[in-house]
């Protein structure tokens, strides 16, 4: 989640258009999903990503989120990770989605338990932010914890959205 506010001229579909248009490749490749989260009045409050793709024998990925902290306690960090879950199953045909959370991040640990993912773990040292390299706490969901049946024929790479 972020930790800043953005200026309301910031978060406008216009801009959104512009990332949405530089990312278009990634979608094409299978490798990166993205949606973005705007309020009723259309105003862009922050986004949802199924990146990092992985094929062959995991047919995994990692789940992002990001909601601008003037939009929090709003529910739209719930509804739109829901979303993008759903999708990542249901439309991708991933077996398993991941969240690297950092361990002081409450507010998105207790969004990943809301959703049912479980907790795995601490992946230490795992990503480079504010110039050092952090640990995460990994949660999880597989299609079993869904009750999605996971087809071999999921396992073949196809275009899919």
């Amino acid at each position: 989640m972020e930790a800043y506010p953005k200026l309301p001229s910031e978060l406008t579909k216009s801009n959104f258009n512009k990332i949405v248009n530089a990312r278009n490749k990634l979608r094409e490749s299978d490798s990166f999903y993205d949606l973005a989260i705007f309020n009723k009045k259309g105003i862009f409050v922050g986004n949802v990503a199924v990146m990092e793709v992985s094929r062959g024998i995991s047919q995994t990925a990692f789940l992002g989120y990001k909601i601008f902290n003037n939009h929090w306690r709003q529910g739209y960090g719930k509804e739109s990770v829901q979303a993008i879950i759903d999708i990542g199953f249901k439309d991708i045909k991933l077996h398993r989605l991941e969240a690297g959370i950092e361990p002081t991040n409450i507010r998105s640990i207790k969004l990943a338990k809301s959703l049912g993912m479980r907790r795995e773990g601490i992946k230490k040292r795992s990503l480079f932010l504010r110039n050092e390299w952090v640990d995460l706490v990994m949660y999880s969901l597989t299609t079993e914890d869904l009750g999605i049946k996971f087809n071999s024929s999921d396992l073949v790479h196809k275009k899919r959205m």
